[in-house]
């Protein structure tokens, strides 16, 4: 417990930094964009392909890790959609709702889970994660649009837009390249390593400082019900989930350790961004981030303990 907490406390004093500077030094909205940009076409690109060019494919247990993290995304999405009708009549949460609630509980925030597994399992740590991204980003980004579409949307998405998005995401181009060059055996000079590690330490940190930028406290005074629900769905039930298929599937202790890291963290930024486009209701999601976020200091120490 003692490692974990060593391991999680400089994640959240970044997060906590973030937060001061965004109403201090950096109040500005430019300097936040301009930060989130290098960090996520640039910065984070060159330390996962970095990372899985050299990560070792024996040592890592891609299909065990994915399995666990699919099984568990498929029982929460689940688990929303029984839940869809009883919270329509009992707490009036409509369809717009429904779809922030949804997205609360099944997206995961890559920046902090690679934070966190780097600072306990190191490039190891790292590749299990990245692994992890590979599988799930494309099909949480599949499943929630469909999701908005389904119970939020005024016009149905135009899927090949959702296509080429996924594409063009860098987080994914950058895993499936550094797996690529893994797999063909090509070796990073030791002079781009040394550039391309550089440029990913300083990229979770930044990352980090971003989570903390976005945070808006004020929403917690007067905390929804769907927004609690959502809360308890991603920071309990599904590490819950993802713990127990990681155990079935024989993860050790590394691999239950980055399930429940990857199953723990907050719910990604990047779903307020599609709530404002697609009908959702961006203002509750926003405080489901603000409130995951805080929670999160409390529970994820907690399922990482249970899962080592």
């Amino acid at each position: 417990m003692s490692d974990t907490l060593a391991a999680l406390l400089p994640v959240f004093l970044l997060i906590v930094t973030g937060f001061v500077l965004r109403r201090s030094l950096l109040s500005e909205e430019s300097h936040w964009t301009g930060i989130g940009q290098l960090v996520y076409f640039v910065m984070l690109p060159a330390l996962l392909i970095d990372t899985l060019a050299r990560a070792d494919f024996a040592r890592l247990p891609v299909g065990s890790i994915g399995g666990a993290l699919l099984a568990a995304i498929a029982a929460m999405a689940a688990i929303c959609l029984a839940l869809r009708r009883p919270l329509a009549s009992r707490l009036q949460i409509d369809g717009a709702a429904f779809t922030s609630l949804f997205q609360g509980a099944t997206r995961w925030n890559a920046f902090v889970a690679l934070a966190i597994a780097a600072g306990l399992f190191g490039n190891h740590g790292v590749a299990l994660v990245s692994v992890a991204m590979l599988a799930m980003i494309p099909v949480l980004n599949v499943l929630n649009v469909w999701v908005l579409a389904r119970y939020a949307a005024a016009k149905r998405p135009d899927w090949r837009t959702v296509v080429v998005a996924l594409i063009r995401n860098p987080l994914i181009w950058s895993c499936a390249a550094g797996i690529a060059l893994n797999r063909i055996e090509i070796a990073i000079p030791p002079p781009v390593h040394v550039f391309a590690e550089a440029l990913g330490r300083s990229s979770l940190a930044l990352a980090l400082l971003m989570v903390g930028a976005g945070l808006r406290l004020t929403s917690l005074l007067q905390p929804s019900p769907a927004a609690l629900l959502a809360s308890v769905l991603k920071l309990v039930v599904l590490p819950a989930l993802a713990i127990g298929a990681g155990h079935l599937m024989g993860l050790n202790a590394a691999g239950l350790g980055v399930v429940a890291i990857t199953s723990s963290v907050p719910t990604a930024p990047v779903a307020y961004v599609l709530a404002r486009q697609m009908g959702g209701d961006a203002e509750l999601l926003a405080q489901i981030l603000t409130m995951q976020t805080v929670l999160a200091a409390l529970t994820i120490p907690i399922m990482i303990s249970l899962a080592l």
